[in-house]
Parts: C-alpha cells; sequence; structure tokens
C-alpha cells in the first residue's frame, strides 16, 4: 500500500512537471522579444483551465501586488503559483490564470496575463476586464471617526439645589463655563459640533427629572452661545436619570443627595476637536 501511495504521489507530480514543460505555449500573436505587448492578444476561456485550477483560484491579494516586471518565472510561482492553463515553463513568453475575488459577498472571476521577454522575465500585464485590475487596489483607509473631547460639570456647582434657570447659576459655575467657552471657541481646536447632555439623580419622578435635565442642558446652551459658540453647531437634550455614575444606598436624605452629587451633571461633547 505505502509502494502504491508513494507511486501515486510520483505520477501526480511527473503529470504536473510534464504540463508545465510541455504546455501549448503561447495563444497571443506576435509578442515583442521584449515582453512590452503583443500585435494580438488572446485569452482562452474559462472551461481550458487545466484540471488543478479549474474554476479559477482566490489568490493572495499582496503576493499578486508584488508581481512586478523583472520577475522569473520561478518567483512568479512563489507569488501567485503556476499558470492555470497548460502553456508550459521553458521557453513560453506567456501565463495566463483564472482568479476569483469577493467583494461585497459577490464573487467576480478575472483573467490574468503575463507576458515574457526573450530573457523569461516578466514584462508586461494584462486583465480581462481591465476592470478586474481594480481588486489590486487597497481599499481607502476607512475615515477616523471625529475626534471628541468630553467635559463633565457639576450641576451643583453650576445651580442651585434643584433649579436651572440663568439666575440660578452659581459664580463657580458661570466661572466653569466661560473657561469652557474659551476651549471651544480657541482656533486650534475649534469643534464642529458641541453636543450638552443634561443629568439628574435618581431623587423625584422619572417625569420631573427629564424635565429638570433638559431645562439645565438648554441653559448651558444658551450661556455658551451668548459667548461665542455658534448656535448652529450645538445642541442640548436631557437623559433625567439615565447613565448614573454613583450608586448610593444611604437611607438619611441629606447623606443621600451628598452621595449622589456625582449623578447630577452636565456633560458637553465637544467634536472635531484637534
Amino acid at each position: 500500500m505505502q509502494r502504491v501511495s508513494r507511486n501515486c504521489a510520483a505520477f501526480a507530480v511527473a503529470t504536473v512537471a510534464a504540463m508545465l514543460l510541455a504546455g501549448c505555449g503561447s495563444l497571443s500573436h506576435g509578442i515583442a522579444k521584449d515582453g512590452s505587448g503583443a500585435q494580438q492578444l488572446a485569452w482562452p476561456g474559462p472551461a481550458d483551465a487545466n484540471p488543478l485550477h479549474r474554476g479559477g483560484t482566490f489568490p493572495n491579494l499582496d503576493n499578486l501586488r508584488n508581481v512586478q516586471a523583472g520577475l522569473n518565472k520561478n518567483q512568479i510561482i512563489a507569488l501567485i503559483g503556476a499558470p492555470h492553463f497548460n502553456e508550459g515553463f521553458a521557453g513560453v513568453h506567456e501565463w495566463n490564470y483564472l482568479f476569483n475575488f469577493r467583494r461585497d459577498d459577490a464573487v467576480t472571476q478575472c483573467k490574468y496575463k503575463i507576458l515574457f521577454d526573450d530573457h523569461m522575465l516578466a514584462r508586461s500585464f494584462y486583465w480581462q476586464p481591465e476592470s478586474c485590475a481594480d481588486f489590486l487596489n487597497a481599499p481607502p483607509p476607512a475615515a477616523a471617526p471625529p475626534a471628541t473631547e468630553r467635559f463633565t460639570l457639576s450641576a451643583d456647582a453650576l445651580f442651585a439645589f434643584d433649579r436651572y434657570a440663568r439666575g440660578d447659576m452659581k459664580p463657580q459655575g458661570l466661572e466653569q463655563l466661560d473657561d469652557l467657552a474659551a476651549k471651544l471657541n480657541a482656533p486650534e481646536v475649534k469643534a464642529d459640533h458641541v453636543h450638552v447632555i443634561g443629568y439628574t439623580d435618581r431623587l423625584g419622578g422619572d417625569a420631573y427629572n427629564q424635565k429638570l435635565s433638559e431645562r439645565r442642558a438648554a441653559t448651558v446652551r444658551e450661556y455658551l452661545v451668548d459667548k461665542g459658540v455658534s448656535a448652529d453647531r450645538i445642541d442640548a437634550e436631557g437623559r433625567g436619570e439615565a447613565d448614573p455614575v454613583k450608586s448610593c444606598d444611604d437611607r438619611n436624605r441629606k447623606a443621600l443627595i451628598a452621595c449622589l452629587a456625582p449623578n447630577r451633571r452636565v456633560v458637553v461633547e465637544a467634536e472635531g476637536t484637534h
């Protein structure tokens, strides 16, 4: 049995070698001695591919991109394998391949041709259809998401407890907003879009907290607009008691209010800063 397997393997190798060496030669007519072109290019049909490559193969794109003028046939084989048709190896000035490419869940089959000069160095390359060459183009890099800088302001520092109006803002909060407006308006970091988000703690009803968070966010937006931030690139929303950053279980109401302070906040997100 071992001898039979060995004989089969030897026969397969011999068959491939025979196909390479004793193939049908060039199909195209009038191939230039320098391999720069041909009087008439001819393309084999997909059904004429040798049994090893029937139906075509999916090439390694990086290897295919490295196929270039000046490579010899052994180097070509190392990159993309032997030709897919029965052209042969020695003294042959043309190799043809049948490649498959997958894009957007669809498979496209393309023919690829290499012409060699009299020194058997690759010189010119062709695709059928020509649009298949686009598969070698690396996809454009995905656009980097706009940089976002986030500023978190304590609602307790901005407003009196349970308040939201401009007149309820504290000096400390106004100072923080003045500094933030200066950052947002600085030419070197000017934001393309500014998003103001208001939050409350969990004390009180859902509807009340939602309204309070919206009003606080709107007040901060209006203040920043008054300080020079363009009104058409800043918006505001309230999220009530959503997304808490701290959980508290104090039973004493005063202690609970103090513990939940980090949840009462206004977040300003500046997109496109750099």
